[in-house]
């Protein structure tokens, strides 16, 4: 699939929104690094966030586990890993329509 110029505006603006929404959601754990690593694959796992030294294994897991809970990410078990996938971002990559919804 080509990835347009459209579908790259999409991902700015959820980008923008996924920020705006984890500033007034989970502040205590708010940071561009955070927003950066969810939005580098549809995907995350927690060593990603101590690789990027954004946070150490046990407080990665807890910051993951909250964007879950504010409905940024979606939790899943693949075999022993955790993933956690960026539904939002999955869709504007898999389908030709940039609709984003907000997040509730």
């Amino acid at each position: 699939m080509a990835v347009g110029h459209y579908q790259f505006s999409a991902v700015r603006n959820l980008a923008a929104l996924t920020i705006t929404h984890v500033k007034q959601a989970a502040p205590k754990i708010y940071s561009r690094e955070l927003v950066d690593v969810i939005f580098d694959l549809p995907y995350c796992r927690i060593q990603k966030l101590v690789e990027r030294d954004i946070a150490g294994r046990q407080a990665a897991s807890r910051y993951l586990k909250q964007l879950v809970e504010i409905g940024v990410l979606e939790e899943r078990t693949v075999g022993r890993d955790k993933l956690f996938i960026h539904p939002k971002l999955m869709h504007l990559l898999t389908r030709d329509e940039n609709a984003i919804t907000a997040y509730s």
